[in-house]
């Protein structure tokens, strides 16, 4: 089963629309498909550079971000009451769907 998850670019327009396997993480599947996060640390939590704004309808469909995750938020820019950190989304086949919006200023160092 996949998971369909569309990007948007940080001003709302679509930017890339992929299908995904369930059980794989949105970080990895973002970075597959040339988005912009860095994911500084590689998906160990310790940084916010894979910052995502989660669509409103999608975002109580998710599990509730951890007490860490929300700590890494306050340090990310732009972040809304729907922000997550890509490297703690893992999609699950009850998702269906997913749509995630790059913030501004997002950009990968490590040009991936």
């Amino acid at each position: 089963m996949s998971v369909t998850v569309r990007f948007l670019r940080h001003d709302g327009s679509p930017a890339r629309t992929v299908e995904a396997p369930a059980g794989e993480r949105l970080l990895d599947v973002a970075q597959a498909a040339d988005q912009p996060l860095e994911g500084t640390c590689e998906g160990q939590m310790a940084c916010s550079t894979c910052h995502v704004i989660v669509a409103p309808e999608d975002f109580d469909r998710l599990p509730p971000a951890s007490a860490d995750e929300d700590d890494l938020l306050d340090l990310a820019a732009h972040v809304t009451r729907t922000s997550r950190l890509a490297c703690q989304i893992w999609l699950d086949e009850g998702l269906g769907q997913l749509t995630v919006r790059i913030p501004p200023g997002a950009h990968d160092m490590q040009g991936r």
